[in-house]
Parts: structure tokens; sequence; C-alpha cells
């Protein structure tokens, strides 16, 4: 199954929506048997962890709890009822997917809030989601590459590569970028305006691929 997430504020122009749309379109066509689920989180954002939820994961973490089909055994009260139901058919999706596509926006040299609180509702100690692959579409208003002035400023992509490996026990992460989109607006960066289609176009490429 393709589990496809995008976390952009923007419904009309945004430029992740684009590159995840295309792939899930291209994946869907290439594994016409396969399953496919899809999560706006701008649209319909996933709460914030609850008191309730830290209690769950202290369950779990106390009693050596790692096989995810065991998580339920935590809940004991009806506050952490109730937030076992907000995060349970969250992470059934994810085990449930082979591949999880994310549609995301860089903000703020990071990843968006409601991106976040996703992950934080999934994600309990030492779990495994080994086998599975993460695809990460993304678009940020400058340049953020290997050796321009504003890499070490990118933490986006360093985040969610290391929790996905820290947290997920995967490795199979594929990041595809389209940078300069503010270009199309600054006026001080109209001059890099071609540079921003060049990186657009081979990012829609990348993703057909």
């Amino acid at each position: 199954m393709l589990l496809h997430l995008d976390a952009s504020a923007r419904r009309a122009g945004s430029f992740s929506r684009r590159l995840s749309a295309r792939y899930a379109e291209t994946w869907r066509a290439a594994h016409p048997g396969h399953g496919y689920a899809y999560r706006d989180l701008a649209a319909q954002p996933v709460p914030h962890i609850s008191e309730a939820w830290t209690e769950l994961c202290d369950y779990v973490l106390e009693h050596e709890i790692t096989d995810i089909s065991r998580y339920r055994e935590a809940v004991r009260t009806p506050a952490q009822r109730e937030a076992w139901d907000v995060l349970a058919p969250l992470l059934d999706e994810v085990v449930a997917a082979e591949v999880i596509l994310i549609g995301t926006p860089m903000y703020n040299y990071s990843i968006p809030s409601a991106l976040k609180a996703w992950l934080d509702q999934i994600t309990f100690p030492r779990m495994s989601l080994a086998g599975r692959s993460f695809v990460v579409t993304g678009a940020r208003g400058g340049a953020y590459g290997p050796g321009t002035p504003r890499e070490p400023y990118d933490h986006e992509e360093r985040f969610l590569r290391d929790f996905f490996k820290g947290h997920f026990r995967v490795e199979d992460v594929t990041f595809v970028h389209a940078e300069l989109v503010n270009a199309r607006l600054d006026p001080a960066l109209a001059h890099l305006r071609a540079q921003h289609e060049e990186s657009l176009a081979a990012a829609l490429k990348e993703v057909s691929r």
C-alpha cells in the first residue's frame, strides 16, 4: 500500500502537493493491485499529543513493548482510550504501507507543524518500521542543496532523515525538492527564476522516474 500525506497549508499552487500527486499517480499506475490511502494533514490536522499519550508512551517504554500490535495494552484509563482512538488509525495506516509518501514544504527552515503533529502521534520508543520506504517531495523558497550558502539552514531534510533512521530504523529514504519557488514572487530573486524552473522540471522528472 502507498500511504500518501500532504502537509502544505496551500491548497492551490503548492509545489510539494504537485510533486507528491505526480509520484502517487505514477506509483499507482505501476502497482495496480496495491492499496492507496491519503491524508491531508493541513486540511484535517492531527491533534497534538496529550498527557494521556505520554502515559501510553511511558507504559510501552517501561514494559519493553516493541511489538506495535501490542501497543494497545497500554490503554488503562478513559483519557488514554481517547488518545489511543486518535493515534490508532494513523498508526494502522503506517504499518499497512509499503511506501510512505510525504509532500511537504520547508517552513522556517524546518517542517510544518501539521507534519510534526502526525509524527509525534505515531512514534513510540524503540519501534521499528524497517522494510518500508519513505519518499519526501518538498518545496523550498530558496536553495538549500549541497554547496549552497543556505545548506547549513536545512533542518527539513536533515531532521526527517534522522527521524526516520533514529526512530523508525528506516534508511530507505528518498528526497526530491523543487527549490527557489520564491523566485516566482520575490523581486529580489527574480534573476533566479530560470533556476527555479529547472529545479521544478528536474523534480517532476525524478518523481515520475
